[in-house]
């Protein structure tokens, strides 16, 4: 099958999530299954060009915008002998080093015409477009528009995230004469890219199988329960991978020793070595509990905060936290730092080498998450040895077993409602189990031995591409 990937970012070329990682790392499990599997993205200003062999395929496609035509480049950046990738590019809308923020809707709105554009200049035909989170919700529209035969799917990585406008955008972009206001017997659709793509798509996906469960309810659908319910036949969930390649302890070049799980050892230099990064008391003894996160609400933010005194109470624990997000968490979390100047070590920032040093240097990885439509950083954590305390929700529900009372069992401590007290809990019967060694061992050898590579989501997604094209008797070619 031929298969385009379209999406606001993709790893390497331009990161700020985690739908870069799955953009980037997907496409290449599913070449290695015998596809043709391609992406599309803009070229922002910050991609570094220079770093890949592109080829100009066209330049000067007209694209129109409200009034104005807008001219448009499509080039073919070669990321390695795996995956070929498209690059829009204009001077206006995608110079900027920012993905997001801004004019993001007229951005993204435009992106999504390029692509319609873009797709009748190639010389390779998909059979399927693949339309990743809201950036691309309008495209499945324009397709349909378009006379296009083959196959769309749209795959969700977080509801929460819609593109919303009002309805001078709807008037300006005049996209009234498109819109589709829902189906039948449902309340109107809110105004979004978000809803057009759940419409308009043949196959809706989304990225756990627990998470396409919760967004039919009123509780996670954000607005959307009703359209998602209508359509819960072409509703699929399927828990995302990570590249074993990137995120491998036996081969990290971040790491202050690499190891294994038979050769455990590596993972007390580690540690010791965030201590040591961090300002943190260097102690082998000492469980630190570590999270890789951005700071908002729904990462669990404010309960952490909340739990810290009675955490550092009841424990002996430290912890170290990266990330960034929102100011009110920088403020209060500098604040718990300089209270807790030997227990906690906080990083505002985005730092891929302090982050693969946080995996495999902290002995429990905290993921509290109000909601989690998939989550990467417990899988990645148990790769790397760190046993995950997690809330119940989401893909942290389809990934992560509560661990037995005797910790034969399981691969973490998993807790289900969102409070202060659940969570401490979980933590405290975390750190109590910590002190018993050999049975911690035996959970970070059990845990490092699961497999969350993308080969086994790879075939689930072929599977949903063969369904797909034959519910709309789609012959490839």
């Amino acid at each position: 099958m031929n298969i385009l990937f379209v999406a606001a970012e993709m790893s390497p070329l331009v990161k700020v999530g985690g739908l870069a990682d799955v953009v980037g790392s997907l496409p290449k499990a599913l070449n290695k299954l015998g596809h043709d599997v391609r992406v599309m993205l803009p070229q922002y200003g910050v991609i570094d060009v220079s770093r890949y062999q592109l080829s100009a395929i066209a330049d000067g496609l007209k694209v129109n915008l409200s009034e104005v035509v807008e001219p448009v480049s499509l080039s073919m950046a070669k990321i390695d002998s795996e995956l070929k990738v498209y690059l829009l590019g204009d001077d206006r809308l995608f110079a900027a080093r920012e993905v997001y923020g801004g004019n993001e809707l007229e951005r993204f709105l435009f992106f999504d015409k390029a692509v319609i554009e873009g797709l009748s200049h190639l010389s390779w035909y998909p059979d399927i477009v693949q339309c990743h989170d809201w950036h691309t919700g309008l495209i499945p529209m324009w397709l349909r528009k378009a006379g296009w035969k083959g196959a769309i799917l749209f795959t969700i990585h977080n509801l929460a995230y819609q593109g919303f406008f009002d309805n001078h955008f709807m008037a300006t972009y005049r996209l009234c004469q498109y819109w589709q206001n829902g189906l039948d017997s449902m309340p109107e659709l809110p105004l979004n890219f978000m809803s057009q793509g759940i419409v308009w798509a043949d196959m809706v996906t989304t990225v756990s199988e627990h998470y396409a469960r919760e967004i039919v309810t009123s509780e996670y659908g954000v607005g959307l329960e009703h359209l998602l319910c209508a359509r819960r036949d072409r509703l699929v969930g399927i828990v995302n991978g990570i590249d074993y390649e990137e995120y491998n302890p036996s081969t990290d070049r971040f790491l202050a020793t690499k190891y294994n799980s038979v050769r455990l050892d590596g993972r007390l230099t580690n540690k010791l070595a965030l201590q040591e990064k961090v300002g943190l008391p260097e102690d082998v003894n000492t469980p630190i509990i570590g999270m890789v996160s951005r700071l908002d609400d729904q990462k669990g933010l404010d309960i952490v905060i909340n739990s810290l005194s009675c955490l550092f109470e009841r424990t002996n624990a430290q912890m170290v936290i990266l990330g960034k997000g929102r100011e009110h968490y920088h403020q209060l979390l500098r604040r718990c730092a300089k209270k807790y100047p030997y227990r906690l070590a906080v990083s505002y920032e985005f730092n891929d080498a302090l982050a693969h040093l946080i995996y495999a240097g902290c002995d429990i990885f905290l993921m509290p998450s109000r909601f989690e439509p998939c989550g990467l950083g417990q899988l990645i954590a148990m790769r790397y040895g760190a046993v995950p305390v997690v809330r119940y929700t989401g893909g942290l529900a389809d990934t992560v077993e509560d661990l037995s009372a005797d910790l034969s069992k399981g691969s973490g401590f998993v807790f289900k409602k969102y409070d202060v007290s659940e969570m401490l809990e979980a933590i405290q019967r975390a750190a109590s189990a910590y002190q018993d060694k050999c049975a911690w061992q035996k959970i970070m050898q059990r845990i490092m031995s699961l497999d969350f590579s993308w080969q086994s989501s790879a075939l689930k997604y072929e599977s949903v591409y063969q369904r797909v094209l034959e519910l709309k008797g789609y012959v490839s070619g």
